[in-house]
């Protein structure tokens, strides 16, 4: 087999060039190749090295798969230490990406010229490490303390450009190679022999809070400003080998395996979408309030037309101006010019009112109120408008897509299509497979899914499909607890401590509390054999009126626009732990966490066994990414592994022994294996 790493010689100039495609990752056989290709240029006696990569990659990082085995030499670290000490100056060609470790290799170059397209960074933080071949102690160095507590913590990648003004790069040219062949060197020590960046502890300090304020709960971010700190005091020898200690300390942590679980499985769900499937050119969106807006934005964005179509003429101008003010969000961000939103508009939107002369599109999706009887008869106008080869979807959110498909020509190009609010921004989709959907249709949909940036998440049909039914678990859970003697504010503070982005009431007040109620109503529970119901929520919407923010008012009081626990709130509470003959008592923010999580984790694993979900990463990125589960934790199936079966079989048993109505324990869970994180 070839080595993934060459030499060659043209006069007195030596080129080495990095090929491991597709990403040119540093795996060992590419770092075992760079110590034979330093080998094979200081046999050759050139006078200068350039280091590049080969396509349109420099190096984008180290390779992840091998971080779960113990480390197999040759090291990066000594080979970044050998390319600042080689004898003849090493010039670094970033011809595109140069992450982590490969911006580690260029910040061991004596320069270093990037193309225009090349992108820079050291985002090791966001797979919950630090970089570990020098990142933190010669960064600082080479482009100060300020600009590497820019970069460095949160995993900034910047474009070359930015580089160029930073100090980072010392040239940006179309031909990379060339350039730094004629580079003439800048009159300056190796990044690392560099004077070390003057200590400043204000800025160091306002680092570390606004940090912990945009990724709370992560460790990793935080030991990068310690070291990034550590830079401006100590010798670069002994800053380079507390790197490596702190490294490898978080390589084998919970955090890393989580971010890095979450990195494969985002990479395999939006894979999917790269081969088979039709392509989608056109589309019709029924439905233009804040979800159809979104979808027919993100399909704009995407360069699809839309059609999007209403019940009338004023229902159509509503629409219209929903369209308009996302398009006025874009210009107000920077992100297009007024002109330029105007046109994309107009060039890729038609508004209908009804579904008469409808043209043919490729797909269309509803998106309209959660009726059985209204999507029924939306999908019915749209059979009969559009060609049979058009692909229809509903955007439900819990309602049964076998029932609302009934009745179609063709049920086999039928599915649904789950979008999060708001639909342009979240990347998550569920795509639903109905019962006679084909896999031509499951494909055309994953493929679409890719064009539009998103993670698409395959599941079955079941009440909620995976995120909402395990939300509503979750929330039942929660809601057992404030009858037992917690109080919404408590549950909504420790779930934010163990990382949640809201607690549960948070959430609803926030989402509109008619909406679960309606859910509530439509499941029947409050006559459901079998199931404890708690009465608490429906009484707040049946009482008071209380529908959350939009009222100014719900699980909590908003009368000076925050949220502030309610009296009235507590009043029902009580009252309804009294008639149910419970004597409340005090719970921890622990119990609350670990019986809260033990139910999502109990209902991931029925869809689980139900074959709702392929796999537990399927859930895992639903969770993470529709509901504000800690993405530092790795969503729920993957905490559970990292927890222990045997722990959580104990606390489910526990549960069920106090409370047989709510729990029992899984039929997966009964094994001894784990499943599938």
């Amino acid at each position: 087999m070839s080595s993934p790493v060459s030499f060659t010689r043209r006069g007195n100039l030596g080129i080495i060039l990095i090929d491991n495609p597709p990403l040119n990752v540093t795996s060992q056989a590419v770092r075992a190749g760079l110590e034979t290709a330093l080998d094979a240029a200081l046999a050759a006696g050139v006078s200068r090295v350039v280091l590049t990569g080969a396509g349109r990659t420099f190096v984008a990082g180290a390779d992840a798969r091998e971080f779960d085995a113990p480390p197999q030499p040759p090291h990066l670290p000594g080979i970044a230490a050998r390319i600042e000490g080689f004898p003849v100056p090493v010039v670094a060609a970033i011809n595109g990406a140069a992450l982590g470790g490969g911006l580690e290799l260029a910040l061991a170059c004596a320069a270093r010229v990037a193309a225009p397209g090349a992108v820079l960074g050291l985002p090791e933080t966001t797979l919950g490490l630090v970089p570990g071949a020098g990142g933190t102690q010669r960064l600082p160095r080479l482009i100060g303390l300020a600009a590497a507590l820019d970069l460095i913590p949160e995993g900034r990648r910047i474009p070359a450009d930015e580089a160029l003004r930073l100090g980072l790069v010392d040239a940006v040219e179309a031909d990379a190679v060339a350039a730094a062949a004629a580079l003439v060197l800048p009159a300056r020590a190796a990044s690392g022999a560099l004077p070390p960046p003057a200590p400043d502890a204000a800025r160091i300090e306002a680092a570390r809070k606004a940090i912990a304020k945009r990724l709370p709960g992560q460790t990793a971010p935080q030991r990068a400003i310690d070291l990034i700190e550590a830079a401006c005091t100590l010798p670069l020898a002994e800053g380079l080998a507390q790197e490596r200690a702190v490294f490898l300390e978080l390589k084998a942590g919970d955090q890393s395996a989580a971010l890095r679980h979450l990195f494969f499985a985002e990479r395999a769900a939006m894979g999917q979408g790269r081969t088979g499937g039709a392509e989608t050119c056109t589309a019709v969106v029924v439905g233009g309030g804040t979800m159809g807006a979104g979808i027919g934005y993100a399909l704009a964005q995407a360069e699809i037309v839309v059609t999007l179509v209403e019940t009338d003429e004023a229902a159509v101008a509503r629409a219209r101006g929903n369209v308009r003010g996302l398009y006025d969000q874009a210009v107000a961000r920077g992100k297009a010019t007024a002109e330029a939103a105007a046109q994309e508009m107009e060039a890729r939107f038609t508004f209908r009112a009804g579904y008469e002369d409808l043209p043919p599109a490729d797909l269309a999706i509803e998106a309209v109120f959660e009726d059985l009887d209204v999507k029924r008869r939306v999908f019915a106008a749209l059979d009969a408008a559009l060609p049979e080869t058009t692909i229809l979807a509903t955007n439900t959110s819990y309602l049964d897509p076998n029932r609302i498909a009934e009745g179609l020509r063709s049920p086999a190009r039928f599915l649904g299509l789950h979008f999060f609010s708001p639909a342009h921004v979240m990347k998550l989709v569920e795509v639903i497979r109905a019962r006679d959907t084909a896999p031509e249709t499951l494909a055309t949909a994953l493929r679409l899914a890719g064009r539009l940036g998103k993670i698409p998440v395959a599941a079955g049909v079941c009440d909620g499909f995976i995120g909402n039914r395990i939300l509503t678990r979750y929330r039942q859970c929660c809601d057992v607890m404030l009858l037992e003697g917690a109080l919404p504010a408590q549950v909504d503070a420790a779930m934010r401590g163990f990382g949640m982005a809201m607690g549960p009431y948070e959430v609803q007040d926030l989402s509109g509390l008619d909406i679960a109620y309606a859910n509530r109503k439509r499941l029947g529970w409050k006559t459901k054999p079998g199931f404890r119901y708690i009465p608490i929520a429906d009484r707040i919407v049946e009482e008071t009126g209380r529908l959350g923010r939009k009222t100014g008012a719900g699980w909590y009081d908003y009368g000076g626009g925050k949220p502030v626990p309610s009296a009235r709130i507590e009043k029902i509470v009580t009252e309804e732990s009294l008639r149910a003959g419970i004597a409340r008592r005090a719970f921890s923010d622990q119990e609350i966490v670990e019986r809260a999580t033990a139910a999502m984790v109990e209902e991931s694993l029925r869809i689980l066994d139900e074959g709702i979900a392929a796999e537990g990463a399927d859930i895992d990125l639903v969770l993470v990414h529709g509901y504000g589960f800690p993405r530092w934790r790795g969503g729920p199936v993957h905490w559970a592994n990292r927890l222990g079966l045997q722990v959580l079989r104990q606390r489910i048993e526990a549960y069920a022994k106090e409370d047989p109505l709510s729990w029992s324990l899984p039929e997966r869970l009964k094994g001894a294996a784990p499943w599938g994180a």
